[in-house]
């Protein structure tokens, strides 16, 4: 059985703050239900003003209530998806001058070694800045990269200290980290894109639509922005995972020293209690 242990809600949000890629999930609005036309347009009426789609939102897969508590469920249905945020504001060019570092291929490596699918978020100025590995990533079939934006601004004026994304530049920011990634030769992007901080609002998802995004966000925070204690991060994965988790942990090694070492202990621990580690991409296709 899984570990049990006290939720580290506080801190997870501490570490969240500092790295600006914290939960976001109280501060996000979902897209309002209601009536739409064939375009996928809200309308209230035959004359009512139509608004621009938003960009829809996906947190994590839902499975079948029974399929959590069976423990004959076949291992398709038990599945996680872990992804990695390669953060790199566009303003840390200079520390990254003098020798701070903002990636961690160790990691890379680790996940290979274990065979772990996963989905990396990167920025676009991360990929500038590595971008023989956004390459590398990009071209290796056990990975997907998403777009984590251009400059990890804020998308809303509230986002745990970050700078703030002009309203009227929120899809040029999603375009140019798309563009950042074909210069650098990636493949295998998708079109999922992770808010800085997770957060956002109607304004955001409206702004960014004609990007053709799918926002994703998630239900577990690994808790690995600024830490060195590396059980604690085991720990609450451990704790929070539950079949059609999406999983945010880093892949920045400056901010996030432990998280290679954390996942040689999340990913057996996982395995022995029959979860299956999976892309976004492929989450996505669980019924909901």
């Amino acid at each position: 059985m899984i570990i049990s242990v006290r939720r580290l809600t506080a801190l997870a949000v501490l570490s969240a703050a500092l790295v600006g890629c914290g939960s976001g999930q109280g501060t996000a609005e979902k897209p309002s239900p209601g009536p739409a036309g064939p375009s996928g347009v809200a309308a209230t009426g035959p004359h009512a003003e139509k608004k621009p789609a938003l960009t829809p939102v996906f947190t994590r897969a839902e499975v079948p209530e029974e399929a959590e508590d069976d423990e004959e469920t076949e291992d398709t249905e038990k599945t996680v998806a872990l992804t990695f945020d390669a953060d790199m504001t566009a303003d840390q060019g200079q520390r990254a001058v003098r020798g701070e570092r903002f990636d961690n291929p160790t990691l890379i490596e680790t996940l290979r070694e274990l065979k772990v699918p996963s989905t990396v978020f990167m920025t676009g100025r991360w990929a500038e800045e590595y971008p023989e590995q956004a390459k590398e990533i990009g071209a290796d079939p056990l990975f997907e990269i998403g777009n984590h934006s251009y400059s990890h601004y804020g998308f809303t004026g509230d986002c745990y200290g970050l700078p703030a994304v002009k309203r009227g530049r929120m899809l040029a920011d999603v375009k140019r980290a798309f563009t950042a990634f074909e210069r650098a030769g990636a493949r295998n992007v998708v079109p999922y894109f992770r808010f800085p901080g997770g957060c956002y609002d109607q304004a955001a998802l409206r702004a960014i639509a004609p990007a053709g995004v799918t926002a994703v966000q998630w239900d577990v925070v690994g808790g690995d922005a600024f830490t060195t204690d590396t059980d604690r991060v085991v720990a609450q994965v451990l704790e929070e995972v539950t079949p059609g988790s999406v999983v945010v942990l880093h892949c920045t090694r400056s901010a996030a020293p432990v998280t290679e070492e954390a996942i040689r202990q999340i990913v057996p621990a996982l395995r022995e209690e029959g979860y299956r580690m999976v892309k976004v991409s492929e989450l996505m296709k669980k019924p909901r």
